[in-house]
């Protein structure tokens, strides 16, 4: 059977895909300044910057460049199974841990290096329940004119 490349040929590289497009646009956004209020508040890192990504989520240029290299690394991550159930499954780990840290960290100290605010908080529960679950759903699901449990 010949083997296609296209995203449309298993669940798990489908989901790896859009998340990884989610993250390089938020990454993106990030540097747009009035999707990004306080723009000129922005900093490389730490909680002194003062700009929110759709006014809600506290971001700098770190945390930016972050999510653009988290978004590349699930795209070249994607383009085979494993790679893609690896990353919905290790990132979500990445983001739970994450959630964590942001909960016992003082957010006015250095140790909130990201930055991290308590929506970033929740985003990051979200984030990490939903890829851990896509990731382990998907992972023996069947690809087009493949038998159930049968991964490539």
């Amino acid at each position: 059977m010949a083997r296609t490349n296209t995203v449309a040929a298993h669940p798990a590289r489908l989901a790896a895909t859009v998340v990884a497009v989610v993250f390089l646009l938020v990454g993106i956004l990030g540097f747009v300044p009035g999707v990004t209020t306080n723009y000129g508040g922005m900093t490389f890192a730490g909680h002194e910057s003062t700009a929110m990504l759709l006014g809600v989520f506290h971001v700098s240029i770190l945390h930016n460049i972050v999510h653009l290299l988290f978004g590349i690394v699930g795209l070249s991550m994607a383009r085979r199974v494993s790679g893609a159930t690896s990353f919905l499954i290790g990132g979500g780990i990445v983001y739970l841990v994450l959630w964590i840290y942001g909960l016992v960290i003082d957010q006015s100290s250095a140790a909130n290096f990201v930055p991290v605010n308590n929506a970033d908080n929740w985003l990051h529960l979200v984030l990490g329940v939903v890829m851990v679950g896509l990731g382990v759903a998907l992972r023996r699901a069947p690809g087009p004119g493949r038998a159930a449990g049968t991964v490539s």
